[in-house]
């Protein structure tokens, strides 16, 4: 008899409700702007079924500053894609959450730093001044 996976296990059934709309909406204080390009990511990846590397090589953005939540889900396959792809990464270690610190920590150390730039905010938005 064959171990039942976590992953065997159905993700969304027809008799689960829909998040809640608010789930999706961008809070005031980002400052969205009409002419500003929104990827709806619908995977634990950025890059997968969206069209974000167009949206970036054609604007002639090389470097991707990665934060958000989730760190070994989310934030990892996005950078995974993003470095496969050529892009040069900046995490932002303080502004990415993860289901449990030891993870967290793990992503940072062990991969992270290998990939790309590890960066506070503060450092990050110092960059950019």
């Amino acid at each position: 008899e064959l171990l039942a996976l976590p992953a065997d296990a159905p993700g969304r059934t027809p008799d689960t409700p829909p998040a809640p709309a608010e789930a999706s909406e961008l809070v005031p204080e980002i400052g969205a702007q009409p002419e500003d390009v929104i990827v709806a990511k619908r995977q634990w990846g950025a890059f997968y079924g969206t069209n974000l590397e167009q949206q970036l090589r054609r604007r002639g953005i090389d470097t991707i500053v990665i934060g958000g939540i989730a760190t070994n889900f989310g934030v990892e396959s996005t950078a995974r894609a993003a470095f496969d792809l050529g892009f040069k990464l900046v995490f932002v270690e303080d502004a990415t959450s993860g289901l449990n610190e030891e993870m967290h920590h793990f992503s940072f150390e062990k991969l992270f730093r290998h990939m790309g730039h590890v960066r506070s905010t503060q450092e990050t938005i110092a960059a950019f001044a």
